[in-house]
């Protein structure tokens, strides 16, 4: 029994990998911009907040005013400069304007060759998070091996187990090709 024990630790191990390298991917493309205003976009740009670099959405309120500009109200005035230098800083693309109360982000509409960059950068993360799928894949069965190699598994056992892995891997593979083929769609949407 204690085997098996081992085989389903193992199988939750690679269940647990392949969801987060799936996260992984949803929060890239969530920071790739797509000529609309989505706060995600700044959830990597850190404000000196008092010493502390803080995120923008802790040090302040993110709204989308329209669907090409995001609104960005800090809690405390003193912040505008900060934030806005801090945007400058990140390589998000945009150009911040302050009007001493709150900082504005107009989205540009996206040229044809600025989407196709964008389509190549999505083409390439899917890849990164495929070859990261298929490392989870050669793990596990390495282990599988070893454990029918010290003869803690049967032989067909860990023929139905490499079956199990092959089934979720697809399945997972099959998860970040929707969503490459997502977002491709919403970035070359005009």
């Amino acid at each position: 029994m204690e085997n098996s024990e081992k085989v389903e630790e193992l199988l939750l191990s690679m269940e647990e990998k392949l969801e987060k390298t799936v996260n992984v991917l949803r929060d890239e493309f969530a920071g790739i911009r797509a000529g609309r205003a989505n706060p995600h976009i700044l959830d990597k740009v850190l404000v000196d907040y008092y010493g502390t670099p803080s995120p923008i959405n802790q040090v302040g309120n993110i709204s989308v005013s329209d669907a090409k500009c995001l609104v960005i109200s800090p809690w405390d005035v003193s912040l505008l400069k900060g934030i806005e230098k801090a945007i400058l800083a990140s390589n998000v693309g945009l150009t911040p304007t302050n009007d001493g109360k709150v900082i504005r982000l107009v989205f540009p509409d996206l040229t044809e060759e600025r989407r196709r960059d964008l389509a190549k950068q999505i083409k390439a993360i899917s890849e990164e998070s495929k070859v990261a799928v298929r490392n989870i894949r050669r793990d596990t069965m390495d282990s599988l091996k070893k454990m029918k190699n010290a003869k803690e598994i049967s032989e067909d056992e860990c023929s139905g187990y490499e079956k199990d892995v092959e089934k979720t891997i697809a399945g997972y593979i099959e998860k970040i090709e929707k969503h490459t083929a997502d977002k491709e769609k919403e970035i070359m949407s005009v």
